[in-house]
């Protein structure tokens, strides 16, 4: 494969003089919250991807240590945890250190989110002592609740219908495998790539939905006929891929669905909270897991690479794909700092 695994693509080697400046200004024009990637412009999106690549080339390659401004000095941010995490809770505790500030974790045993107190009367006290928030909920309802009734900003770390900084992190890996075969700006390089979705009707999936398409990027979503898309998605999905001049298409078929795909994606089949339906999820996807004969005989594009969010099951991927140079999943893993990293600072440093 012609691929450079774990590269790096700095804006001046995508010829892209005037980068800074377009995602300064694109960056200012922020929602004050993070909920999904379906309120924010393909152009805010870009903005942010930008960002984390900046960030990325300066701490890992250049050896900044430290945000020199620390714009978060002398700031709290509340990390409310329902859910158990690896790659979020150590991509944003590190993130804020980077930036100057305080993370205050709260799981689900510190405090009392909605238990005894509603979540409205804690999103009031909560944001009362603290500049920002970045929570990881259960249902949608929770996350948008913080929102509405926070007074700082508010960052979704999951949610069961959407998961922004983790499509934020897929799109800078997307952009660092591809920009080394293609040099370009981000849109240059993510317009026209065909991913496919084999797996559940889930958070990451409907957030690709959010993102992918208003990007410039084709989608084949493969999921069984128990478990479809809701119909709201795919209709907003629908008008982003038609402004954007891309295609979003659905199936029940794996082998169709990889049909020229240059990115094949999966993720976990029972999600947490799904426990009790793992006997029957197992039947319901027989024949989804991503193998290379599955790749083989739907004829994938010959350089394809393969992303999953962790962590990993067996049954959703075969070994001698998730280990193969084909897998960018530990690139994918790490990015999720640099692009909480870019969330962090362009969403809580704000005045």
């Amino acid at each position: 494969m012609s691929r450079l695994a774990h590269t790096v693509v700095s804006p001046s080697a995508m010829g892209h003089s005037s980068l800074k400046l377009h995602t300064s200004a694109a960056l200012s024009t922020l929602p004050r919250d993070l909920i999904s990637l379906g309120d924010y412009s393909a152009e805010q999106i870009g903005a942010l991807v930008e960002s984390a690549a900046d960030f990325k080339r300066k701490t890992k390659y250049e050896g900044q240590a430290f945000h020199p401004d620390e714009p978060l000095k002398g700031k709290t941010i509340a990390m409310l945890f329902s859910k158990r995490s690896t790659r979020t809770r150590v991509a944003s505790e590190s993130s804020i250190a980077y930036l100057g500030g305080h993370a205050m974790f709260l799981g689900k045993d510190d405090i009392q989110l909605g238990v005894n107190e509603s979540l409205r009367d804690s999103a009031q006290v909560i944001s009362s002592m603290v500049d920002g928030i970045f929570a990881r909920v259960g249902a949608h309802e929770e996350i948008t609740t913080l929102a509405q009734h926070s007074t700082v900003p508010v960052v979704n770390a999951l949610c069961d219908a959407n998961h922004p900084t983790q499509i934020l992190a897929d799109l800078l890996t997307i952009w660092e495998v591809f920009g080394e075969r293609q040099k370009g700006s981000l849109f240059d390089v993510l317009k026209g790539l065909n991913v496919a979705w084999i797996g559940d009707s889930n958070n990451i999936v409907y957030e690709m939905l959010a993102a992918m398409p208003k990007c410039g990027m084709n989608m084949s979503v493969c999921t069984p006929s128990k478990y479809p898309i809701p119909e709201p998605i795919r209709q907003r999905a629908a008008l982003d891929a038609e402004a954007a001049s891309a295609t979003v298409s659905y199936c029940h078929d794996p082998v169709a669905a990889v049909r020229g795909a240059d990115i094949i994606v999966t993720d976990t089949w029972v999600s947490m909270g799904q426990e009790a339906e793992k006997a029957q999820r197992m039947v319901d996807f027989d024949g989804y897991q991503v193998s290379m004969d599955l790749a083989a005989k739907g004829n994938a594009n010959k350089d394809w690479i393969f992303m999953h969010c962790l962590p990993r099951k067996p049954e959703e991927v075969t070994d001698e794909v998730f280990y193969s140079d084909r897998s960018v999943v530990f690139q994918e893993a790490e990015n999720r700092k640099w692009t909480i990293l870019a969330a962090f600072n362009a969403l809580f440093s704000k005045k």
